[in-house]
């Protein structure tokens, strides 16, 4: 692990492997640079680039500094920039990858490439808006110390994600009793549930994007390297139409589908083309 200090003071830190040119992955909501997915996304693209898996502040070993702000963590990104020699290709997947484009907007000479994977935007009738009330409810479910609770509700009312399917990712096989004969929480759910507090973060990156708001895309025409906006095959169409959208006011962005995958997409699946993309044979 190493660590890097942002602006404002906080330690930002990281796993680094590989040799080439700098990569920073850049994760979305109730992500850090633990999980299985993000350690195997190191590993598959560290033959071609020196890979940067960071934890965003306020999880993992980083640090946090109140209040929340996302130029904040814009900064994170720029120091792990210069760390890495003053330019880097960004990698981001759902709010990350809007944080990752906010980043390349306001930092267009450091931001050599930026790939996207499904970033949330919300911006006609494919799918609802979430709700006025949602960041309100969260708040109050957060200062309550319903961490899980919390969890829950992003999944269901951000996200999508069925009540039934939030339960059984909460809960797991209600036939699985603990020796006290409680119900046993899955691993995954209980490492959500320390970083919950950080949905919040997201919401301030991801919100405005989930709101309906057509002029929205205009915003980042700033980010002016090549750009690769990537969608599931299998993904809601509200993702495509805005994917679409973002290409068509980015200044040199393309748009791919990627067959067979969904919003959680297989490591294996997006490396090859993160690789394509960013250095073509």
């Amino acid at each position: 692990m190493q660590r890097v200090f942002s602006q404002d003071g906080t330690q930002i830190a990281y796993d680094v492997a590989g040799d080439g040119p700098a990569l920073i992955l850049v994760g979305g909501a109730l992500s850090f640079r633990g999980f299985e997915g993000a350690r195997e996304m190191l590993a598959l693209l560290a033959p071609r680039f020196t890979v940067i898996n960071f934890d965003r502040r306020g999880r993992g070993d980083s640090g946090d500094t109140l209040p929340y702000a996302v130029e904040r963590e814009v900064e994170d990104i720029e120091a792990l920039i210069d760390a890495a020699g003053g330019t880097a290709y960004l990698y981001g997947t759902s709010s990350g990858a809007v944080l990752a484009l906010e980043a390349a907007s306001r930092l267009p000479d450091k931001v050599r490439g930026l790939l996207m994977y499904e970033p949330p935007l919300i911006l006609d009738d494919r799918r609802p808006p979430v709700t006025a009330d949602y960041v309100r409810r969260l708040e109050q479910t957060l200062a309550e110390g319903r961490r899980g609770d919390a969890v829950a509700l992003f999944m269901t009312d951000a996200v999508g994600v069925p009540q039934e399917f939030v339960d059984a990712m909460r809960y797991g096989d209600p036939q699985v009793a603990a020796g006290n004969g409680d119900t046993m929480t899955p691993p995954d759910w209980a490492r959500m549930e320390k970083l919950a507090h950080t949905l919040l973060y997201d919401q301030a990156i991801a919100g405005p994007t989930m709101r309906g708001d057509a002029s929205l895309p205009a915003r980042w025409a700033q980010a002016t390297m090549p750009v690769l906006v990537v969608v599931g095959g299998n993904s809601a169409p509200f993702f495509h139409s805005g994917a679409q959208a973002l290409v068509e006011h980015l200044p040199n962005a393309e748009y791919r589908v990627l067959e067979g995958q969904d919003h959680a997409v297989a490591p294996a699946a997006i490396s090859p083309l993160i690789s394509e993309f960013f250095i073509p044979a």
